[in-house]
């Protein structure tokens, strides 16, 4: 067999991909945005858990009132009273990542050094606001690491969000490239979903809230990305002898047999 050819990019999901953001960052952000509204809602973790199988912060407001709240009355503008609340849970949001109470999650920032001393791309596929995603990388990775993702689509930068594979479509046309030479590294069922839907074989890093989800369909499945002192869990997938996630493995899975 030829040796595999370089991995020309990697495409990361955000929330619960790059950070456990989800139970001790938005749920607690949300619910400081309904409390400041004076709204009676609390999501806890166990609700959370069931909410995010809706993808986006304002849809999951919305289903939310739609499946929990029969006898909410809603204001005249419905999508305007969600646009604000969901407005004030991201600056709650920022104000949760700078008091430095979201780090990256293992393996996480190796790998995205090692990709760019290699030259590989870098690409950003994700359907939180794309100030959330900016200020998690500021200020875990600095100011210049939003130089280091040649695209960051983010929030409602398409009309449909994952599971839909609008956002990966939207960054393989922006960056050019073919799905063959890219791997995205997603965490959720719906980014799974959206990446194979573009043709995108696909990394899972599972979290508390994903790790018994159905991942039919991933190129490997792992409960994180690992450290050379902290190896990974492999739980499907070929790790072809790696106990951490690196280039070299990155690049092993793209092969089309593997």
């Amino acid at each position: 067999m030829q040796p595999p050819a370089p991995i020309l990019a990697l495409i990361f999901d955000v929330d619960g991909t790059l950070a456990e953001t989800e139970r001790d960052g938005h749920r607690v952000a949300f619910n400081r945005a309904f409390a400041d509204a004076g709204l009676n809602w609390e999501w806890s973790i166990n609700l959370y858990g069931k909410l995010l199988r809706v993808a986006g912060g304002k849809e999951r407001i919305r289903y939310f009132i739609d499946e929990y709240l029969p006898d909410f009355a809603p204001p005249d503008d419905l999508p305007g009273f969600i646009a604000q609340l969901h407005a004030r849970k991201t600056q709650y949001y920022g104000e949760l990542l700078a008091a430095g109470s979201i780090s990256l999650r293992p393996g996480v920032r190796r790998l995205l050094t090692e990709a760019r001393d290699a030259g590989v791309r870098l690409a950003i596929a994700t359907t939180s606001a794309p100030e959330n995603a900016a200020a998690l990388l500021v200020s875990n990775l600095g100011k210049d690491s939003l130089a280091w993702f040649e695209i960051i689509a983010a929030g409602d930068i398409v009309a449909a969000k994952k599971p839909a594979p609008d956002i990966y479509q939207y960054v393989l046309n922006q960056m050019d490239l073919s799905p063959k030479d890219c791997l995205a590294i997603e965490d959720s069922p719906q980014g799974l979903a959206a990446a194979i839907a573009s043709g995108l074989k696909t990394v899972i890093t599972v979290n508390d809230y994903t790790q018994h989800d159905d991942f039919t369909g991933a190129t490997l499945i792992l409960n994180h990305l690992g450290e050379p002192n902290q190896p990974f869990s492999a739980i499907a997938g070929h790790t072809h002898n790696a106990t951490y996630f690196n280039l070299a493995l990155a690049q092993n899975l793209t092969i089309v047999d593997c």
